[in-house]
């Protein structure tokens, strides 16, 4: 793993990362990225939100360092012994960059990259640290330790290298070039530098100073150096007036060059250096004169020097021009001499007022001569901008000018710019060591002027870090004069709230930190930059800013919301909830009125764990009582579920963003508790060895012996947990089956725990991977009770093999929507796939629904029933050994009273012990229910028009009305009532044959003659002989030939989409109707009064058509028994009009 710890505070910071055997960590040069090299593979991480962006294999077979160049483009690793090699990754793509650096031959233990990027360094196990450039990869040089080199790295200047190792000692190596080298390279010959440098290295390991740079640059500055200061002995040889000069003690400098004339009078050379102090003095017209007598004297370099520069200061400029060519002709051909001359030229014309002419003298010597003296000429060019930036008009200019010199050089207050150039002091007086202040002062003011104010912050936080103590005290005097610096920082606080508001956060960032930069550190300023980090993701800076904020302003609670915000982003979530309770103690203790108003709107963690309890228990309803935790292998009770949410990253982050009243009731609630909580159930055939409660109680279900059921068990919850579930049911090992109130329970709640589940699995427990497509058709699975429910419950549903691999390889997420698997299951159970997939529970098409169970078998006979309880939507009791009829019995009593639905009564076969309504068995339903010709409408209406000239108008809407005041069948206690309109029977005859059963002939008042088969013997009798037992051939009353709808079963108003305008409209077409009509009362009755009439004649001819008709005899006075048959009793009115109302009535049947 890897601990990443706060360098402030040195504590741990977040989480830590877990990966394998690390062997080196390095953060990016920006801070956003971090690589960490195992034993297996490079892995990079986001730092801030600390999750994984890539890996990639990187060495065969181990990683050993890790390097970022400065840029963060590219990372460098290094192998171990069996790949002892370099290797380079381009870090956009994360691709090997050319092949690998080869040169080691044991463990490269560490990788320091030079901070200008250039050259690399390596330490190896193999006793040598070899450095290469990073350009074309190639070693450069190679040092040698007597033992392995376990570390390396740079100076800050990349002037020296540092090692060492197991030789217990650390060895610095420069990178400057010295002695023979350095010679050589002043000498131009750099094929002999190359030569002393390999031999220095390859001949003396303990020599810590060879040069390590082949190219020719690589001591230019030295030679350039060496040969200014020749140039300035050869043209200014001062001895007695030089430390005046340089002091800018002029006078004594004077007096003492005046004296050395009186001894000399001859002496050319002092009336040259005079010269050039009183063109120091500006005294123009002596200077000349000094320098007029020292060329009469003899002619020299510093006489014609001193003249141009007398006569430019004269404003003779042409005149001066001259002088300085003559002067050329004094240099022996020099090429260094010339070029210093040139540059006394460029500065004597600006000093003229020939701005542009110095310049362009200069660009031409840049041009001309690159490779000559080009550090004096960028000192001259520098010196020179200064000067320009004096011209109040030209700022803008002079800014440009500053950054496109100062960036071009590389001057600082530490560089030795008197040494290298002290005679120009000599010459023009110039202060040379103050340059560098005065150009950034200047730049700094330059920018600001001109509205420029990242650019001048940015430039003054340059002065500022390369800076001694003495310059640091004299930029922050600078700073202070003029509230340059308050002023700057305001108006980079002000810009960052506009670049805020824009949504411009890293230029909001920017000026933020350049405002505190600037000493305008404020905990206002702190929190405005950690909202704009906030808006960036930055958790981490942005937190450091917030408790930056506290410290400032330990009583504000806004540094502690910003925490919040902070570490809930960095996923350090129990911290932000800490914070945040701070927070609002910070409000509760506020001495503004105003500020603890604020405190209103929030609400306490524990207000939040409340609405987060409530939602869990709302969620958990339609859930089973047991779980088992797929991470631990625990089976929990509902408390140890919600314990074990409590400990969950999802929770302690809802727990955290929970802040406010209004999200209390926000749906993400109720999301996250039912992501959480997403279960996976098992839909399965017991086998005999079945894992139970007592077996897995208390123990992991993982660290159980994997036969028999616990290894089904133990494969359903890592299936479940591997796709992603914290939760898993399995119906043999999470019910208390001991326990009556929750057997209770699990029984009814059955359907809704398969409803609610997020996915349920189907085991095939005997179907291998190598059985044809079809096979699951022939599953006992499909023969199941229990697993009718199981399927056409759940919404989502997978099919598994016996070992534990997806059914037909259907990688269908929900194979109830494979079309192949729903046709396989259409074809087996005889139910149509569209039923399967939309099934919905309750009371409707209740005849049908048997008829898909009434093949079923379960081990428990009462079962048989209790399983179709969730099919149904009802809720009974559970009550083993009350054996199958009355379990049966029961269900189907409650169907019939609930709904009325008269369907269930239509079944062929043995009479129920329960009622003789009912079947023995359910196997009585899978015969398809009694279906028999239907008239078309237009023989409905030939039928009525017939029946309109026969019956009366009332006789027809008497029996309409009774039969419409019919009630709805009864069932309780085991009693039916049953509204129906009943037959008389008149005759019972047995017909002889060779049938096993008994068929009957049966006549009926107004019925015709019917047969009857049953395995019933019935008493013969006739209108001769009559019986005292009375007998009836019932039509159960149908609701359904009335042809009215059903509103049950019809949307809603909201479901039709019907508006109130819509409603308000038909409304008022309605009274229009009604007001049109209301002078034809008449027509309107005599409307309503034909409409019934052909209702009640259409009802005539449907009572008319052929039914199936239940035979009951009498018991006992007004109680009745049905006689069971083996085929449907068919019978007919013998005429329509012949139906007696006499014989509609409610008849109780035990």
């Amino acid at each position: 793993m890897t601990k990443l710890w706060d360098t402030k505070t040195w504590e741990l910071q977040g989480e830590t990362i877990e990966c394998q055997f690390v062997t080196c960590v390095r953060y990016s040069s920006s801070g956003k990225l971090l690589a960490i090299a195992t034993t297996k593979n490079i892995q990079i991480y986001n730092s801030g939100t600390r999750k994984r962006i890539t890996s990639f294999a990187g060495h065969k077979s181990w990683n050993s360092s890790l390097a970022w160049t400065p840029d963060g483009t590219r990372l460098l690793t290094g192998g171990n012994n069996s790949d002892p090699t370099l290797r380079e990754w381009d870090t956009k793509t994360w691709k090997q960059v050319s092949d690998p650096w080869t040169g080691h031959t044991d463990y490269i233990q560490a990788i320091a990259i030079h901070p200008a990027g250039t050259l690399v360094a390596s330490a190896s196990s193999d006793n040598h640290v070899r450095l290469w450039q990073l350009s074309d990869r190639q070693t450069i040089a190679v040092f040698k330790h007597s033992f392995a080199n376990l570390c390396v790295t740079f100076s800050m200047d990349g002037n020296h290298i540092f090692s060492g190792g197991n030789d217990k000692m650390i060895s610095e190596w420069t990178t400057i070039a010295t002695t023979a080298v350095l010679d050589a390279c002043i000498d131009r010959d750099v094929s002999t530098d190359e030569e002393l440098l390999m031999q220095d290295i390859n001949t003396d390991a303990n020599n810590h100073t060879p040069y390590v740079h082949r190219s020719k640059a690589c001591v230019r500055s030295r030679l350039i150096y060496t040969t200014i200061r020749a140039c300035f002995v050869q043209i200014l040889a001062i001895t007695t007036s030089r430390i005046a000069c340089l002091n800018g003690d002029l006078s004594t400098a004077e007096e003492l060059l005046t004296q050395d004339i009186n001894t000399s009078p001859n002496n050319h050379t002092s009336y040259a250096h005079r010269s050039f102090v009183m063109a120091r003095k500006c005294d123009w017209d002596r200077a000349l004169l000094d320098a007029i007598k020292s060329i009469r004297i003899q002619p020299s370099l510093t006489g014609y020097i001193s003249k141009g520069i007398a006569l430019c200061g004269k404003g003779r400029v042409l005149d001066g021009r001259a002088a300085f060519d003559v002067a050329s002709m004094y240099t022996d051909q020099d090429s260094e001499i010339t070029h210093f001359l040139l540059l006394i030229k460029a500065i004597a014309l600006f000093n003229a007022d020939q701005h542009d002419e110095a310049n362009l003298l200069l660009k031409e010597l840049a041009a001309g001569c690159p490779n000559t003296d080009t550090l004096a000429r960028d000192i001259v060019q520098v010196y020179l901008h200064v000067q320009l930036a004096l011209d109040d008009a030209r700022y803008d200019e002079a800014g440009d000018y500053f950054t496109a010199a100062i960036d071009s050089s590389d001057l600082s207050s530490e560089s030795d710019i008197h040494d290298i150039c002290e005679d120009l002091v000599v010459l023009f007086g110039w202060d040379l060591n103050s340059l560098w202040r005065k150009a950034h002062h200047k730049r700094c003011d330059a920018l600001l002027r001109t509205g420029k104010l990242q650019d001048a912050v940015k430039s003054y936080q340059r002065m500022m870090t390369s800076s001694d103590e003495i310059t640091k005290a004299d930029c922050l005097d600078w700073s202070n004069g003029e509230s340059r610096a308050s002023n700057a920082a305001a108006l980079c606080a002000a810009n960052g709230e506009a670049a805020f508001a824009a949504s411009d956060y890293d230029k909001a960032i920017d000026l933020y930190s350049m405002a505190i930069d600037l000493d305008y550190a404020s905990d206002i300023l702190f929190a405005s930059r950690s909202e704009a980090k906030l808006s960036k993701m930055l958790w981490e800076d942005a937190l450091l800013d917030a408790r930056k904020v506290t410290d400032l302003n330990p009583s504000s609670h806004l540094g502690y919301q910003l925490s919040h915000s902070a570490l809930r982003g960095a996923q350090r979530y129990e911290e932000a909830i800490e914070a945040f309770t701070i927070m609002l103690s910070k409000l509760d203790e506020a001495p503004e009125a105003q500020i603890r108003d604020l405190r209103q709107q929030y609400v306490r963690p524990s207000e939040a764990e409340d609405a987060i309890r409530g939602a869990v228990w709302i969620e958990l309803s339609n859930a089973p009582l047991r779980l088992l935790n797929t991470s631990t292998g625990l089976l929990c009770d509902r408390t140890a579920q919600l314990n074990f949410l409590k400990t969950s990253t999802e929770y302690k982050e809802l727990l955290s963003s929970i802040t406010k009243r209004s999200d209390l009731q926000m749906e993400r609630i109720k999301e996250v508790v039912a992501m959480h909580f997403r279960c996976v159930l098992l839909s399965h055939r017991w086998e005999e060895t079945e894992a139970l409660l007592h077996h897995i109680q208390d123990k992991a279900v993982y660290e159980l012996d994997g036969l028999g059921g616990t290894a089904k068990l133990q494969s359903f919850c890592k299936i479940a947990r591997d796709a992603g579930y914290f939760w898993a049911w399995m119906d043999t090992c999470c019910i208390d089956k001991s326990n009556n109130v929750e057997l209770q329970e699990s029984v009814n709640s059955m359907f809704v725990w398969y409803r609610h589940s997020a996915l349920t699995i189907v085991y095939l427990s005997d179907v291998p991977p190598s059985s044809p497509s079809s096979t699951l058709a022939n599953s006992i699975w499909n023969e199941r009770g229990w697993t009718f429910q199981e399927f056409v419950a759940p919404q989502v549903v997978v099919f598994y093999h016996n070992d534990w691999s997806l059914y037909r390889n259907d990688r269908t997420p929900n194979h109830k929507e494979s079309p192949e698997i729903m046709k396989e299951l259409e074809g087996a159970t005889g139910i149509d796939a569209q039923a399967l997939i939309s099934f919905r529970p309750g009371m409707r098409d209740a005849r049908e629904k048997l008829r898909w169970a009434s093949k079923r078998v379960t081990t428990m006979q009462e079962d048989i029933a209790y399983s179709l309880f969730g099919i149904f939507d009802v809720h009974m009791p559970v009550i083993y050994g009350e054996k199958k009829q009355n379990a049966l019995g029961r269900l189907l009593q409650e169907i019939v009273a609930r709904s009325g639905d008269i369907s269930c009564l239509d079944w062929v076969g043995r009479s129920s012990e329960f009622n003789s309504c009912l079947p023995a068995d359910i196997i009585s339903y899978a015969a398809p229910p009694c279906s028999l010709p239907s008239l078309s409408e237009d023989e409905i209406q030939t039928a009525v028009s017939l029946l309109r000239n026969i019956v009366p108008v009332n006789s027809a809407l008497k029996l309409y009305n009774l039969l419409e005041n019919m009630n709805a069948p009864l069932f309780a206690n085991c009693r039916l009532h049953l509204p129906c309109i009943a037959f008389r029977v008149t005759e019972v005859r047995r017909r002889w044959g060779l049938a096993a059963h008994f068929t009957y002939g049966v006549k009926a008042d107004g019925l015709r003659d019917l047969l009857i088969t049953t395995d019933e013997t019935l008493i013969q009798f006739s209108r001769a002989r009559p019986t005292r037992q009375t007998f009836f051939l019932v039509r159960p009353w149908d609701r359904r030939l009335f042809e009215l709808p059903d509103f049950s079963e019809q949307p809603t108003f909201a479901d039709e989409g019907e508006s109130v305008r819509d409603w308000s409209e038909s409304q008022s077409g309605l009274d229009d109707t009604e007001e049109s009509s209301s002078n034809s009362p008449g027509e309107e009755e005599l409307s309503v009064d034909s409409d019934v009439h052909s209702r009640s004649l259409r009802l005539m001819v449907h009572l008319g058509q052929a039914f199936s008709a239940l035979l009951v005899a009498q018991q006992r006075v007004g109680e009745y028994k049905r006689v069971a048959s083996d085929q449907y009793i068919i019978a007919q009115v013998k005429h329509p009009a012949s139906i007696d109302i006499t014989n509609i009535r409610t008849l109780d049947i035990l």
